[in-house]
């Protein structure tokens, strides 16, 4: 328990545990872990800490909790317990999932009816539907299908006071209320602990082929990728993958397999003579390898999706001068992760001029996994947006006492 915080870490265990039940509650070093087993027992947990100051960070399975500035809990709210498909209303294409739910078990049920929620979130067998939209994590789907907020249609939340708050609803046409759930999408826990969450649905993409094109730099893509935004095929999926060696195109095409032949010849047509040719599926897990290596800096980063060819031949160039390793995926939606490996002031500097040059089309670059070489000499969000008063003032309203993932989020909200 922190020193601010009104319980003893034994009289918080009693009382959470006469909440979620005896073998539910445990000690985990200066922290309680409790597993709320409904939508009301995350409520009655909250109402403790609200009144008795202790800061609670809710998890599924942790593969996002090193996102954003580190949290020290007083109460880690273990979301495992919650992992139902509680609605499948394939009539109408949209689902109800509680947050503990695994992304892939998800997708596995409502496979039975041919549907999908269509999202390709990282390290999808172990990411929890809670996880991923508290994050607003999404992939390369995000081309055809949009992002989360589009696909979220209502939300269950419990507020820092314990408040069951209810949001959106069940049908993908629906004016009932504010839009909560898209101010939660994102928000990395510090609004509100997310219950349940109400997806619109999408045909899971039975024929699909992907095709990959190769060469030394991204800066020879940017006509061929233009064109192929502007054609009439629709691709699922589109990336730009780079190296210090080389860098690839990747495009993904869903159609009936009569039309797949055809989408290659117009896709030969489009990128001339550099040769386009079939791949496997697995190009499309690239973004997640970037995170293997532990020594790796990762970054997000947001710009506009013209300039993503030009910003990636600019890393390649500025990491090839400080004799850093680099690999990036950028999606044509305009978001790009970046991985770095080097000597931590290389990597500082470069960070530095990547950020400059992206701010200057109102983009961003945040840091979602540093090494140790880097905790503290790098800035998680580098924020200097004039909207950050406002989402302080949201955060005030919405946790007026602060226990909700305190610091964690832009601006040490």
């Amino acid at each position: 328990m922190s020193a601010s915080a009104a319980l003893t870490l034994e009289q918080g265990l009693h009382h959470l545990a006469s909440i979620v039940g005896q073998e539910h509650a445990r000690v985990c070093g200066d922290a309680i872990v409790a597993s709320p087993g409904d939508t009301r027992e995350i409520a009655e947990i909250l109402r403790l800490a609200d009144v008795n100051g202790l800061a609670v960070t809710a998890v599924g399975s942790g593969s996002k909790q090193s996102w954003g500035n580190p949290v020290a809990p007083d109460v880690q709210l273990d979301m495992t317990r919650l992992i139902a498909l509680r609605e499948h209303a394939w009539q109408d294409m949209t689902c109800t999932v509680e947050a503990g739910c695994r992304w892939t078990a998800m997708q596995a049920e409502l496979a039975r009816h041919g549907q999908m929620a269509a999202l390709d979130p990282l390290w999808p067998d172990r990411a929890t539907i809670g996880g991923v939209v508290a994050a607003n994590d999404s992939g390369a789907l995000r081309l055809k299908f949009g992002g989360l907020r589009d696909l979220i249609i209502g939300m269950t939340i419990v507020l820092a006071d314990g408040t069951i708050a209810r949001t959106g609803g069940k049908v993908v046409k629906n004016v009932a209320g504010y839009d909560l759930h898209k101010l939660m999408t994102g928000s990395l826990g510090t609004l509100g602990v997310i219950a349940e969450v109400n997806f619109r649905l999408h045909p899971v993409e039975e024929h699909a082929r992907t095709w990959t094109a190769i060469a030394p730099g991204a800066e020879i893509f940017a006509a061929p990728l233009r064109a192929l935004m502007d054609s009439q095929m629709t691709p699922s999926c589109v990336q730009v993958r780079t190296s210090r060696q080389e860098c690839a195109l990747d495009v993904r095409i869903a159609g009936l397999p009569a039309c797949l032949d055809e989408y290659a010849a117009r896709m030969q047509d489009i990128f001339g003579q550099i040769a386009v040719t079939e791949s496997s599926e697995s190009v499309w897990q690239a973004r997640q390898q970037l995170f293997d290596k532990s020594a790796a800096v990762v970054l997000k980063v947001s710009l506009l999706p013209n300039e993503l060819c030009a910003i990636n031949t600019e890393l390649q160039q500025g990491a090839a001068a400080e004799a850093l390793d680099i690999a990036t995926v950028g999606h044509a939606t305009g978001l790009m992760t970046v991985a770095l490996h080097g000597a931590p002031d290389a990597a500082i500097a470069l960070i530095e001029r990547l950020r400059t040059r992206v701010a200057d089309c109102g983009g961003s670059v945040i840091a979602l996994q540093i090494p140790d070489s880097l905790r503290g000499r790098v800035d998680v969000w580098n924020c200097c947006s004039n909207a950050l008063p406002l989402m302080r003032e949201i955060k005030r309203r919405f946790d007026p006492n602060r226990i909700l993932n305190p610091g964690r989020f832009v601006g040490n909200i």
